[in-house]
């Protein structure tokens, strides 16, 4: 099991928040009501992970050592919601969230593949490591900067964690695993070719709520996310290839080839699929 050593590791670098965010270190003439608002966004945000939770613990009914795991997670994530909203209590009071607003971002996820959903949100918290580095530099407010880049590194941390179970899937279900991670890859690693930026909270994953099945579009401000993205924190090209380099790298290490490219790792899932099928149309020997 992964969960007892994932905790005592993620145990060992926990951040407090009264004793490690420096709170005195405010300054009020460095935060604009442009980043204030944000902030909220971000806090509503992170607020999800309750229903991502939910759907973990629900599609892994077979998997108590990640669902162990959730509780490690989910703890972290709900802590990155509750840190955004204590400094908008402090210093932005008019700007923190409402229970309304919070619940509207809890709703159910349709079922869906154990190993596709681990990819992922794998590929989410390599996208959320690089969003919250580049909000950080955005951020001219002290404070502000040291909580994203605190944030930016637990999210590494849970790429990491999620990294040791894709391992172990790999070791346990073979090329059904390497399939599913590959398909996953190819998609989150192609945000350039998509309108929208590819994140777990920006995807549709309940039809019956069609259009506003996703994490973003149930926010006070649904268009909040791209504008932050190619207006506020410049989230171009130069870092969108940090994305693809993380994913690429970490596939490559997982699959035990090299991926140069988006087109390379499509080409691998082909042959992996193709391989499956060939072996599902073989004959059991007697």
């Amino acid at each position: 099991m992964l969960y007892p050593e994932l905790f005592k590791q993620l145990e060992s670098v926990r951040w407090d928040m009264d004793k490690d965010i420096p709170w005195d270190q405010f300054d009020a003439s460095k935060l604009s009501d442009e980043q204030a608002h944000t902030i909220k966004m971000n806090a509503i945000t992170e607020w999800s992970a309750l229903p991502a939770t939910e759907m973990f613990l629900r599609d892994n009914r077979d998997d108590s050592d990640f669902s162990a795991f959730m509780s490690i997670w989910f703890f972290e994530e709900q802590k990155h919601s509750l840190v955004l909203m204590e400094y908008l209590k402090r210093f932005r009071p008019d700007l923190v969230p409402t229970e309304q607003e919070l619940h509207e971002v809890r709703f159910e996820f349709e079922p869906a593949p154990a190993l596709e959903t681990l990819m992922l949100h794998f590929c989410g918290e390599i996208r959320l490591n690089h969003w919250y580095r580049r909000a950080s530099e955005w951020h001219t407010e002290p404070v502000i900067k040291h909580i994203y880049q605190t944030l930016s590194q637990d999210e590494a941390r849970h790429g990491g964690a999620y990294l040791r179970y894709m391992k172990r899937a790999i070791a346990k279900f073979g090329d059904e695993a390497k399939a599913s991670f590959a398909k996953i890859g190819v998609l989150m690693a192609s945000a350039r070719r998509t309108a929208q930026a590819l994140h777990p909270t920006n995807l549709h994953v309940n039809k019956s709520l069609f259009p506003r099945d996703t994490i973003q579009s149930r926010l006070p401000n649904p268009e909040w996310l791209e504008h932050w993205l190619d207006k506020q924190i410049a989230f171009d090209s130069v870092w969108e290839n940090k994305v693809v380099e993380r994913i690429l790298h970490n596939m490559s290490l997982l699959m035990d080839r090299s991926f140069q490219s988006v087109q390379e790792l499509n080409r691998y899932r082909k042959e992996v699929t193709a391989s499956l099928a060939q072996a599902g149309a073989q004959p059991n020997p007697a």
